[in-house]
């Protein structure tokens, strides 16, 4: 009967008045403070003012139910495909709306109901998906600034692909520890490609020298990027690099001739075909016709291999006898070795060119540090 008077009465109000008794029927509704009796009225009620004229109205109407978890899902429905204003509260803040909800609300592809979206207090990993996917460059921004959205590591991968080229999308994905370490990589290629096509930076250093710094600069942080990897993510990086023609000679004499087996190992079993224990076992184990016939088999040609051979018996005579050594030592050696070789093929000058400029900058790192040493000896005896 109460229903039935307001319901009455609402017909012939004015927006001003439908608001005002809008706001407090939902209210009360959402608070639970409308006897149970009353409840089916209610709900028929709030079904009729969701298509009132007045987008005030129905503001209001949203404003009142968007935090009720037993709100009417038709109304709630309705309200979630209104104009912005409306629509915006409930996007962002209905329990009502299910996982499903949301991803046909991403679909429907408009920006600002994705933004939204992206910023819920909760999200399932599904609904960080469909954004990851097809959501605007902002609603994914704001996925990212989402500090309660789990992103599964294959939407990272996603929104990599997708927006790897943003300044902005880019440098907050560099910031996630949870990001692949082959799609780190691969931003690290597209960070030097954009630094590389700048007119600033062509201007100031010219356009060879600047796709020679910028390449220099990828191939170092990749070398970074496989010193520090976990173990787990060593196979996903080696693969990425040898798609994209990134494990070249002078890389794998990088990772060699720096100590970093573990990778070195993973590289040449992805360019061998063979097995992991059958690789390293040769790397440890076989003798130097073995080694030499793995080598060729990634690839390296009949000059090239005994420099890989010489380097490999250095790294496993030091281990046995638990020795110290370091890029230093090995380049040192190997300079040693070649140096009074006359005639060599153009591919093997080139790489003990890569070796010696190895063993210039662990040099000058080792003098850096030997003389930062030094300056810290005063104050700490001081203290």
């Amino acid at each position: 009967m109460i229903v039935k008077k307001f319901l009455k009465w609402f017909d012939t109000a004015t927006v001003t008045q439908r608001c005002n008794a809008t706001s407090a029927l939902a209210r009360a509704y959402a608070q639970g403070r409308i006897p149970a009796e009353e409840g089916p009225g209610v709900e028929a009620a709030l079904s009729l003012i969701v298509d009132d004229p007045s987008p005030k109205v129905r503001l209001a109407l949203a404003e009142g139910l968007a935090g009720a978890e037993h709100a009417p899902r038709s109304v709630i429905l309705k309200l979630a495909e209104d104009q912005f204003e409306v629509a915006a509260r409930i996007i962002a803040l209905s329990p009502v709306l299910s996982d499903n909800d949301l991803i046909e609300i991403i679909a429907n592809g408009r920006m600002l109901f994705q933004q939204f979206v992206a910023c819920r207090s909760s999200l399932s990993i599904q609904v960080s998906a469909a954004l990851a996917e097809v959501g605007s460059r902002d609603a994914v921004a704001d996925l990212m600034d989402n500090v309660h959205a789990p992103i599964a590591r294959i939407s990272l991968r996603r929104i990599a692909e997708r927006f790897g080229d943003d300044p902005e999308l880019r440098s907050r994905l560099f910031e996630r520890g949870d990001l692949p370490c082959d799609v780190r990589q691969a931003l690290v290629e597209r960070l030097g490609a954009a630094l590389a096509g700048s007119e600033l930076v062509r201007f100031a250093i010219g356009g060879n020298r600047s796709r020679k710094i910028t390449d220099e600069a990828c191939v170092n942080a990749t070398l970074t990027l496989a010193d520090v990897v976990a173990a787990e993510e060593i196979p996903a990086l080696v693969e990425h690099l040898r798609m994209s023609g990134r494990l070249t000679p002078a890389f794998l004499m990088h990772t060699l001739c720096s100590g970093n087996v573990d990778f070195f190992a993973a590289a040449v079993v992805a360019l061998s075909g063979m097995g992991d224990s059958r690789v390293r076992g040769i790397l440890n184990d076989g003798r130097e016709a073995a080694i030499r016939a793995l080598y060729r088999s990634i690839g390296l040609d009949r000059d090239l291999a005994p420099v890989f051979v010489t380097a490999t018996l250095m790294w496993r005579a030091a281990s046995r006898r638990q020795a110290g050594i370091d890029v230093g030592s090995v380049t040192r050696e190997l300079m040693r070795q070649y140096a009074s070789e006359s005639g060599q093929a153009p591919a093997v000058a080139e790489l003990l060119r890569l070796v010696e400029t190895l063993h210039l900058n662990w040099h000058r790192k080792s003098s850096r540090d030997y003389a930062h040493a030094l300056a810290m000896e005063p104050a700490a005896a001081a203290a």
